[in-house]
């Protein structure tokens, strides 16, 4: 491949046979319409960051089943933990979500060719070799790659969210066959306003005036100030992708764009299986602490719209919004919030509800208690339930296991769960209003083979299965348990249940005995209550008798 890009790439020549090797090579033209998005997407080369995260494997794995004659996928990958960019490749290749893939085309890592790359480098340090390959074929960039870390350091969440966009941007306008160039942000990136339109909004300072502001700050100048530059956005996180997409819309005379904004991305809703999920993130990791049984209490308003997307959907309108883009050219950048709440809505009330109901039905292995955690928006309670639920068993469990020559783990455990959740507080605990209308214009512009193919209609979500879908998944996927141990799983939450019963019979008998029995007013309150009861208990009888 290579060899025929070196070969086929004049930089400054536009003769005959140079024109032909690019044609060879980069198959699709500029303008060119198809009839399908598969169709479409045949014969192009295609640009991904971010492929080895969890939208960038299923943007992949997509491509690689809906698109079969795809020509090729370049995916941006730096090295990590001692593995080399192939390495991750490879890994990411055995991965179970292309367990479908692998059956329809054995041969399907050929068509993936991994480029060295690194965001926080100049120029994404990519080698001019490969910089001279990507602008010689590619025809569609998907820019997946960012830091999702809330509490991410402003600086390293400008240089890669901000920075390393703007590059990538430049490597883009170098590409002499570039179609589309699709960026993936967030539907929170204007979380500081309540309805939030398909616009891009001003940034809350120029981009470029506040990268060079910083460069001259040591990181704990920049901590420092990081509240007041942020100002009512939660995180770091939130305030670079506004950032990003200014950044982005700056090129839209030159490029053509897309920007996608999924809210919450959650677990896959169909494809390529139901409730593929592969990391602890989000709504993922709570509700593995929920199944668990480590997680009684968290702060969220259970009116609240829980704004959750599949991310087979966000995938899916990815797709169609790169083949809208490059086939009718927008004149400005076009901007498509994928969200659910104003379309079918979900709350966290509900969420917490069929939560406990799908992991009670098919538990996980060795939970610490039985599956029952309870949503609140008072702040007090919460912290009642914190110490009461979390804390104190906690240090009992610690002290078991010090006691029995083990490393106490529990509060770390829960220190820092305390602190993911505090972090998706923000989110939890009040609604936003998106406007979808661009969502809505692309889904009538597809066919009605690519409505099924490509499908990004959540007005045909069913809720309940999802989260049953979900749960299971982090079961199946991020924990690697096995249905068939279910019953197993069942029997261990009888025991707990049992010792629960006999732990709470313990306590009242110790009530008893310490409160009750040593104090004559103690004992005439409760004779007093009992018979309370005997009276209620003998009148209920009586009247149900007469009724009768």
């Amino acid at each position: 491949m290579s060899t025929e890009l070196s070969e086929g790439r004049d930089l400054d020549g536009l003769g005959e046979q140079a024109t032909d090797g690019l044609t060879d090579i980069c198959s699709g033209t500029a303008g060119s319409s198809m009839a399908s998005i598969a169709e479409y997407y045949a014969g192009k080369n295609v640009l991904i960051t971010g492929a080895t995260g969890f939208m960038g494997k299923v943007l992949v794995e997509k491509l690689l089943r809906s698109c079969p004659e795809v020509k090729a996928i370049y995916v941006l990958v730096r090295p990590k933990a001692g593995q080399s960019m192939q390495q991750r490749v490879s890994d990411m290749m055995k991965c179970k979500l292309f367990d479908r893939v692998r059956e329809d085309n054995p041969d399907f890592h050929q068509k993936i060719i991994p480029i060295s790359s690194e965001l926080m480098q100049p120029g994404l340090a990519i080698s001019p070799e490969d910089v001279e390959k990507l602008t010689a074929c590619i025809n569609i960039v998907f820019h997946c790659a960012a830091t999702i870390r809330f509490d991410e350091p402003l600086k390293h969440a400008l240089q890669l969210n901000v920075i390393a966009t703007q590059q990538l941007l430049s490597l883009a306008q170098q590409m002499h066959h570039l179609e589309a160039f699709i960026h993936i942000s967030t539907a929170y990136a204007n979380c500081n306003r309540k309805h939030i339109d398909e616009v891009i909004y001003l940034p809350p300072v120029e981009p470029k005036k506040l990268i060079e502001s910083l460069e001259w700050m040591d990181d704990g100048i920049v901590r420092d100030i990081t509240p007041r530059l942020i100002g009512n956005r939660p995180n770091t996180y939130t305030y670079t992708k506004a950032l990003a997409e200014y950044v982005v819309q700056q090129e839209q005379d030159k490029l053509n764009i897309g920007i996608i904004r999924p809210s919450i991305v959650g677990a896959s809703w169909k494809e390529p299986f139901p409730g593929w999920i592969d990391n602890f993130n989000g709504p993922s990791g709570v509700f593995i602490a929920a199944g668990k049984g480590i997680l009684r209490t968290m702060r969220a308003n259970n009116d609240a719209v829980a704004d959750l997307i599949p991310v087979d959907v966000v995938i899916n309108l990815t797709l169609a919004a790169g083949w809208y883009t490059a086939v009718h050219r927008p004149k400005t950048a076009l901007v498509y919030n994928c969200t659910t709440g104003g379309i079918n809505p979900f709350h966290w009330g509900e969420i917490e509800h069929h939560v406990m109901s799908s992991f009670k039905r098919n538990p996980l292995e060795q939970a610490f208690r039985r599956p029952n955690a309870n949503i609140t928006s008072n702040y007090l309670i919460n912290q009642y339930w914190i110490l009461v639920s979390h804390k104190f068993p906690a240090l009992i469990y610690d002290l078991f296991l010090r006691l029995s020559g083990q490393k106490p783990q529990m509060m770390r455990i829960f220190n820092r769960l305390h602190k993911a959740i505090g972090l998706l507080e923000y989110f939890s605990s009040q609604d936003w209003e998106w406007n979808s209308d661009n969502m809505t214009m692309l889904m009538s512009q597809l066919t009605s083979e690519d409505r099924k193919t490509f499908n990004f209609d959540v007005r045909q979500l069913n809720w309940p299965e999802y989260i049953e879908n979900y749960c299971i998944g982090t079961k199946k996927y991020v924990l690697n348990e096995d249905m068939s141990d279910i019953p197993a799983a069942r029997q261990h939450l009888r025991k707990l249940r049992n010792i629960r019963y006999t732990f709470n019979t313990l306590l009242v008998v110790f009530i008893w005995r310490v409160f009750i029995a040593r104090s004559q007013m103690a004992r005439n309150i409760w004779y007093f209550v009992v018979s309370l009861c005997f009276k209620f208990l003998s009148y209920f009888r009586a009247s149900s008798t007469l009724t009768n």
